[in-house]
């Protein structure tokens, strides 16, 4: 695999002199930075002085990637003021607390915004700013069964068993970073259109319940029943489904369409007195079918089986098996920077093509040389700045082992900086 990173300062990409801070957090606002971070935006982290309850080493926080990390604590007399300093020369802000918290520490929308009228300021929760929940701590999965998109997602042993879990992708990733990214991008237009910043409440609820609206559209049409299991694209179709082979291995099928499916069924076998596929009465037998055909031989024998072919049915990867795949490694899907296996940035361009720049930037190492690039002559350490700010910090702090400084961590301490997913606002 080789190694397609840049040197630090030369990459270029879309959003290239697009400024962003970043409060630190843990979950889908870091996720929504890597991403503009990787689109070329220049992306200063903020990390507080406080050990990450995460635990894991920063030099292989992916996330943080494309970064540059200063060392802030927000609970100081000049904590506030330093961050307003860098929020005056930024295009966008991203922070991931529970609603009040920011403006409790002094860098709320109305204080930087009142600092720099064209900011964007995007807010990343899991029940968004208003609501009977919005104060309630809250994980991914949570927020993904209350906008009725957990429901939706087929269960291992059927349609009368838990749904799956499918990580923290589909709400804090999907319906979190990827609808803060486009609240910000669309902002930043119009902020540059008309001078005038504003909020981006980005609520994981709501952007998992846009997830599904064509699901809606089809419940509308009386083409789809509000329970699990039944439906074309939920795992009730045995033609849409996801089987296992001899040796264990798994296979999705994805034959949806008419000459798809005879391509399907030819290749496996299924005989023709098979029954038809839109005879939803004769479903489970026709199931039963499959899975007795692909019980027969392995996983890989069958994936040589339909190779080329358009029947539509891929291996069940994991991880690691992805990353060694034939296709996306002729792609470039995933690349390894540092060692560390990882996928390249996303979605391609032509002209402005994003890159890994930098590798995830350590806790405050980066303060002198965003003073200088950024002119935040507050951001360099003094005497007064008691070793938690800026090199003094960063030398002070191990290399083996360290982790990386997170809003989340200091929860605890007084309640006031309940932050984003550690605390229930994000993953």
């Amino acid at each position: 695999m080789r190694d397609t990173s840049t040197p630090p300062g030369t990459g270029t990409g879309p959003l290239a002199g697009v400024r962003v801070v970043e409060l630190a957090g843990i979950g889908p606002g870091p996720f929504a930075a890597m991403l503009l971070a990787d689109l070329g935006a220049d992306v200063v982290r903020v990390d507080r002085p406080d050990p990450s309850p995460l635990g894991i080493d920063p030099a292989r926080d992916v996330t943080n990637r494309n970064k540059r990390s200063v060392l802030i604590d927000l609970k100081s007399p000049e904590g506030a003021g330093r961050v307003l300093d860098l929020v005056e020369r930024a295009d966008l802000l991203i922070e991931g607390y529970r609603p009040g918290v920011a403006e409790r520490l002094g860098v709320g929308p109305h204080a930087c915004l009142a600092r720099n009228p064209a900011l964007v300021y995007g807010r990343m929760t899991g029940w968004g700013q208003q609501g009977p929940r919005a104060a309630a701590a809250g994980h991914d999965l949570g927020y993904a069964a209350v906008a009725g998109v957990l429901g939706v997602v087929a269960a291992p042993g059927g349609p009368d068993q838990p749904p799956g879990i499918p990580a923290n992708l589909l709400g804090d990733y999907a319906g979190g970073s990827l609808y803060l990214a486009v609240g910000l991008l669309a902002a930043l237009h119009h902020a540059r259109a008309t001078g005038a910043g504003q909020v981006v409440d980005a609520a994981i609820v709501d952007g998992a319940a846009h997830l599904s609206s064509m699901l809606w559209g089809l419940l509308a049409a009386g083409h789809w029943q509000d329970r699990r299991g039944v439906n074309l694209l939920d795992g009730g179709a045995p033609f849409y489904a996801v089987y296992r082979a001899a040796d264990g291995g798994y296979l999705a099928v994805g034959a949806l369409e008419p000459r798809f499916y005879a391509e399907f069924a030819r290749l496996l076998e299924l005989g023709p007195d098979a029954p038809g596929q839109h005879d939803p009465a004769r479903w489970p037998e026709l199931r039963g079918l499959i899975a007795a055909r692909f019980a027969t031989r392995t996983r890989a024998e069958w994936e040589a089986v339909f190779a080329g072919s358009d029947a539509c049915v891929e291996p069940v990867l994991t991880m690691r098996q992805s990353a060694a795949d034939a296709h996306l490694v002729a792609r470039g899907t995933y690349l390894e920077v540092d060692g560390v296996t990882q996928p390249a940035p996303a979605p391609r361009f032509s002209a402005t093509p994003g890159a890994v720049r930098r590798p995830p930037a350590r806790p405050g190492a980066d303060t002198a040389e965003v003073a200088r690039d950024w002119a935040v002559p507050s951001l360099r350490p003094t005497a007064a700045d008691d070793g938690t700010t800026a090199r003094d910090a960063e030398a002070a702090r191990p290399d083996a082992g360290a982790v990386a400084p997170d809003a989340g961590a200091a929860a605890a301490d007084s309640g006031t900086a309940a932050p984003d997913s550690e605390t229930g606002q994000g993953a």
